[in-house]
C-alpha cells in the first residue's frame, strides 16, 4: 500500500477513532505496532513501511537515505515509564535513530531553537547491529522557570542543548506526556546512497506503565541556586569531571602535563617541513603546492616534491568560545568589571566569525577562551600560543591548519594553511542559506569584491605554505531551478533578472512564443522584467537552463579571477554542505576548481562516489565527533558515547578518506570546543580537540595520532 492510501485512510479514520491511554496503577503495557490498525502507522519522508505481527519493517524511498513511521493521535502517557523497543540495522552502513514522543506534530525529530516539546533521543547501530533500547521518560521539571530562562533571552539564536539535556543525557526532554499528538521513529542511514539499501526493523515496541526514576539533582535546583551556570573560565559549574580547572594552578599543572606529552611525541619521522612525505616518490619541485594524480590516486606535491594528504584542523584561533551575552549576564559567574585586566577579552573576537554575531544582534560578548589562555601564557598569549599550536598539529600528526583560523598563527611559516574568502556582493534576492545569500553572478560587483579580497592578501598568494583558497561555504545550491526560480522574481535593477530576460528574448524572438511555451501572458519583455511572482510549472525546464547559467557565470568569474589575480594559487571549490542538493552545481563546480570541496559529517565516506563524469581530486572540509560529557551540553552534529570511541571514530573517518582515490584530505571540524552556552547562532558542540580551557583531550588526539603517524603508508597502499 503506497503512502497517499496510507494518508488517505488516516484522515477517514481519525473522524471516527480517538486513541487515548489514561495511566493508572495496573494500566497495562501499550503495544502500538500491535494493537493500532497499520492505517495509522505512517510512514515518513516517502519511505517503504510493512506492519506484520508488531514488527515495522522500513527501507528509504529511491535516492533517500531516511525512513522511518509515525503515528499521530491523542495520548495520555502521563502515568508511564518508559519506553522499550529492538531495533536492527540491516543496512551494511550505519544508522542513526532518532525517536521522539511530541506534544504537536513535527516534520523533523527535534527543535533546536527553542523550548522542547518532546521526550526523545539518537541511537547509533552499526551496520548489521540488533539492539534493545530502553527511553526512560522524565519527570515533570521541578522548576520550569529554570528551564524557560536557558531558551528565551532575547535574541535570535538560542543555545542548541542546554544544562538540561545535559542532565538527563537525551536530545529532547519535556516531562509532561499528558498530551502526545505523534510518536516518530526516524532512521537515517549514514552513507551516501551507493550501497544497496536494505532497511531495517523495529520490533517489541512497549510503552511501559510505572514509577518514574526521580529527576537528576541538578534539573531540582531552584531558580536562585542553578544561575549563575557558568564560572570564570566559561566552564559548567554544576558537573566534575576530570579536567575541569578549578584555579589559575590547575592551568599551569595542564601546561606542565601537555608539555611531557609534546616531549613524547615529537612529530611523525616521515614528515618534512611542509608535513610532506619525505619516504614517497618525488615528483617535480615547483616551490609551490600543486595537485597530481600517481599511480590512480590524487595527491596534492609540495612545494619540495613531495607527495603530501592534507590532514588539518579548522579554526586554528585562541577566540573559539566567544560567548553572546545579551540578556543573559545572569548566565555567568565572576565577569570581570571594566577596567579589570581580563576585561579586554569583552572586545576581542575571531575575524572571520565577528559579522555572523553582529548579523544576529550579538552586541555584547566574552572571549572565555582567549581569556583562558591569557591566564595560561602570560602577557605574551598570543605569540606563544601560536607557537604553541604549530607544535601540537606536528606533534599530533596533523600537517594542515584549515580555514577560518587566526592568520597570524598561519603567517608563522610552520605549517601549510588553506584559507578561506566569502564573496558579499550583490545577492540574487530570495536565496537563501545557513550563512549569505547566494551572489549574483552577473553584478560587476561580484568580480570586484573578490579582486579587492585578493588585493588584501598579498603576503599569503606569495606564501609557499599557503595550500589553496576556497570561496565560499556551504551555499543553499537548492534544486535544479531553484536559482533561476528566485532570479525570476528579482528586482528589474538585478543584473540576473536582466541576464534572464535577455537570454529568453535571445531564445524565443517574441514574448508570444515565450507565453505559449510557459503558459504566461507577459505583455512584453519589459513586463517580464519587473515580474516579481513565482513562474508557473511550464517554464521548468528553461528555468534548469538558466539556473545552470547562473552555476556557470559563479564558478567562471571565480576561476579568472584567480587566473589573473592569484596564479599558481589553487582553487579549492566552495565547500559544498554534504553532497549538495544540486549535481549540476556539483558537476559544473568540477569544470572550474581545481579540487571539489565538501564538508560531510558522517561517520566514514567508505561508499562516497563521485557522479558519473567526475573524477577530480576532492577535500572534506568538515567533519567531526563528540560527547555529551565533561561539561559540555551537546555532543555535535555526529555523536559517539566517550572520548575514547571519538578517537576510534576520528581513525575510522579518516581511514576511509585514505583509502579513497579521490580524498587529498580531511579537515576536523574545530580545534577548540565552541562556547558552553552557544556562540552566534546557538551552536554548543562538543567538537575541540582542546576544550575552553585550552586542555586537550587526550583519548582523542591518541586516535589522531594513530592515523596522522601512519598516514602516507595508509594512503599509499590502500587497494
Amino acid at each position: 500500500m503506497n503512502s497517499i492510501l496510507y494518508f488517505a485512510k488516516l484522515v477517514v479514520m481519525a473522524s471516527f477513532v480517538l486513541f487515548s491511554f489514561v495511566g493508572c496503577n495496573g494500566e497495562p503495557t501499550i503495544k502500538l505496532l500491535e494493537e493500532l490498525p497499520t492505517e495509522q502507522i505512517l510512514p515518513y519522508r516517502g519511505c517503504y513501511l510493512s506492519v506484520v505481527d508488531g514488527e515495522a519493517s522500513l527501507r528509504p524511498a529511491e535516492g533517500s537515505l531516511d525512513s522511518g513511521f509515525e503515528i499521530k493521535g491523542d495520548y495520555n502517557l502521563s502515568e508511564y515509564k518508559c519506553v522499550r523497543f529492538t531495533v536492527e540495522n540491516h543496512n551494511p552502513a550505519p544508522l542513526n535513530l532518532y525517536v521522539t514522543f511530541s506534544h504537536e506534530p513535527t516534520k523533523y525529530h527535534r527543535s533546536r531553537t527553542s523550548r522542547p516539546m518532546s521526550v526523545g533521543d539518537i541511537y547509533y547501530l552499526q551496520p548489521g547491529e540488533k539492539r534493545s533500547v530502553e527511553l526512560s521518560f522524565p519527570r515533570p521539571l521541578e522548576n520550569p522557570d529554570v528551564e524557560q530562562a536557558l531558551y528565551a533571552y532575547g535574541v535570535t539564536s538560542n543555545m542548541h542543548y542546554t544544562p538540561y539535556a545535559h542532565a538527563f543525557g537525551m536530545s529532547s526532554y519535556a516531562g509532561s506526556l499528558s498530551a502526545v499528538k505523534q510518536i516518530l521513529f526516524h532512521g537515517k542511514v549514514l552513507g551516501f546512497g551507493t550501497l544497496e539499501q536494505k532497511g531495517w526493523t523495529l520490533s517489541d515496541f512497549r510503552i511501559v506503565p510505572g514509577r518514574r526514576k526521580e529527576n537528576p539533582d541538578v534539573v531540582k535546583m531552584p531558580y536562585e541556586e542553578f544561575f549563575p551556570f557558568i564560572d570564570q573560565y566559561g566552564q559548567y559549574k554544576h558537573h566534575e569531571w576530570e579536567s575541569k580547572v578549578h584555579s589559575d594552578e590547575d592551568l599551569q599543572r595542564a601546561l606542565e602535563n601537555e608539555d611531557a606529552d609534546l616531549a613524547a611525541h615529537p612529530a611523525p619521522a616521515s614528515f618534512n617541513k611542509y608535513g610532506g612525505w619525505v619516504d614517497g616518490p618525488r615528483q617535480e619541485a615547483t616551490g609551490r603546492f600543486y595537485l597530481k594524480k600517481v599511480d590512480g590516486k590524487w595527491w596534492f606535491v609540495d612545494p619540495e616534491g613531495c607527495l603530501w594528504w592534507s590532514h588539518g584542523v579548522v579554526r586554528v584561533t585562541p577566540s573559539s568560545a566567544v560567548a553572546p551575552l545579551n540578556n543573559r549576564r545572569f548566565y555567568f559567574e565572576n565577569l570581570p568589571a571594566e577596567g579589570d585586566e581580563l576585561a579586554k577579552f569583552y572586545h576581542t573576537n575571531d575575524d572571520l566569525l565577528k559579522p555572523y554575531y553582529a548579523k544576529r544582534g550579538h552586541t555584547e560578548t566574552y572571549d572565555f577562551s582567549s581569556a583562558n589562555i591569557y591566564r595560561k601564557y602570560g602577557e605574551n598569549y598570543l605569540a606563544v600560543y601560536g607557537e604553541r599550536a604549530h607544535r601540537r598539529l606536528r606533534s599530533w600528526g596533523l600537517n594542515t591548519i584549515a580555514n577560518s583560523s587566526d592568520k597570524a598563527i598561519c603567517l608563522m611559516s610552520r605549517t601549510p594553511y588553506i584559507e578561506r574568502l566569502e564573496i558579499h556582493s550583490a545577492s540574487i534576492e530570495g536565496t537563501g542559506g545557513l550563512w549569505w545569500q547566494i551572489s549574483d553572478p552577473f553584478d560587476k560587483s561580484f568580480k570586484e569584491e573578490l579582486i579587492a579580497q585578493l588585493a588584501t592578501r598579498k603576503r599569503e598568494l606569495a606564501d609557499p605554505y599557503l595550500v589553496g583558497l576556497f570561496v565560499d561555504n556551504e551555499l543553499a545550491w537548492g534544486n535544479e531551478s531553484y536559482l533561476a526560480e528566485k532570479a525570476a522574481m528579482n528586482p528589474a535593477t538585478a543584473a540576473v533578472k536582466r541576464e534572464l530576460v535577455k537570454h529568453y528574448k535571445a531564445k524565443y524572438g517574441s514574448i508570444e512564443k515565450l507565453n505559449k511555451v510557459w503558459g504566461t501572458s507577459f505583455a512584453s519583455w519589459r513586463a517580464l522584467l519587473a515580474n516579481d511572482k513565482a513562474l508557473p510549472k511550464q517554464a521548468s525546464a528553461d528555468l534548469v537552463e538558466f539556473n545552470n547559467l547562473i552555476i556557470h557565470g559563479y564558478f567562471r568569474n571565480i576561476r579568472e579571477v584567480f587566473d589573473e589575480y592569484a596564479p599558481g594559487v589553487l582553487y579549492l571549490g566552495c565547500r559544498y554542505a554534504g553532497r549538495s542538493t544540486n549535481p549540476h552545481a556539483l558537476m559544473i563546480g568540477s569544470q572550474y576548481s581545481d579540487a571539489i570541496s565538501h564538508n560531510m559529517y558522517n561517520y566514514t565516506i567508505e561508499d562516497y562516489r563521485q557522479p558519473e563524469g567526475i573524477d577530480k581530486p576532492m577535500i572534506i572540509g568538515e567533519f567531526h565527533f563528540g560527547v555529551m560529557n565533561e561539561g559540555m551540553f551537546h555532543y555535535s552534529l555526529v555523536r559517539v558515547e566517550n572520548q575514547k570511541e571519538r578517537g576510534e571514530a576520528y581513525v575510522n573517518y579518516v581511514r576511509s578518506a585514505l583509502s579513497h582515490p579521490q580524498v587529498v584530505g580531511t579537515h576536523w571540524h574545530q580545534f577548540s570546543d565552541q562556547p558552553t552556552v552557544g556562540r552566534f547562532d546557538g551552536e554548543n558542540l562538543q567538537v575541540g580537540l582542546t576544550d575552553v580551557c585550552d586542555t586537550p583531550y587526550y583519548e582523542t588526539i591518541e586516535g589522531v595520532r594513530e592515523v596522522g603517524y601512519n598516514m602516507y603508508t595508509i594512503r599509499y597502499n590502500a587497494k
